[in-house]
């Protein structure tokens, strides 16, 4: 993997992830760890609540996204992380057996006003099932590296004039 700065990026690059196929014991492991609701962990139940089966918490879904990104690997040279995400919609539910995949466009790029050895980029995810549907939609800001500038020495030989 090459290694790439904010001046590495332009206004509408897209990236794809790989598939992960959610399973319903992962389904279940995560909303019993961290959204303990029934329709997370409780298979009998959630056929008969308004969703007519098992879905994945919005939480994991939101992790399962963050994963796939970063598997990527698009930013681990030059991530200083991020301020925050904005709005994230869940626009269908993750049931199992669902493979998700992200689809991440850069949306806006723009040099810190304070930090002049970084950028700001914002990026809007989808993250979509294995009908190209989206399960989840979402715009976050990262923080990137900006190239380093090299500074050019002169050498002045021994014995010259100074």
């Amino acid at each position: 993997m090459s290694i790439r700065y904010f001046e590495d990026f332009k206004v509408g690059d897209r990236f794809t992830s790989a598939g992960l196929t959610m399973t319903e014991a992962a389904i279940i492991d995560f909303a019993q760890r961290w959204d303990p609701q029934p329709f997370h962990t409780d298979a009998e139940f959630a056929k008969k609540w308004t969703f007519g089966g098992l879905i994945a918490s919005g939480l994991h879904t939101m992790a399962v996204t963050l994963r796939l990104w970063l598997d990527q690997g698009v930013f681990r040279s030059c991530s200083l992380g991020s301020p925050g995400i904005g709005e994230v919609q869940f626009p269908r539910p993750v049931r199992p057996g669902d493979t998700l995949r992200v689809v991440t466009d850069i949306a806006e790029l723009r040099l810190s006003a304070s930090k002049p050895d970084r950028g700001i980029a914002r990026i809007r995810q989808v993250t979509i099932n294995q009908h190209g549907e989206a399960v989840l939609e979402q715009e976050t800001t990262v923080f990137l590296k900006r190239r380093p500038v090299m500074v050019a020495t002169t050498v002045i030989p021994s014995g010259a004039a100074r």
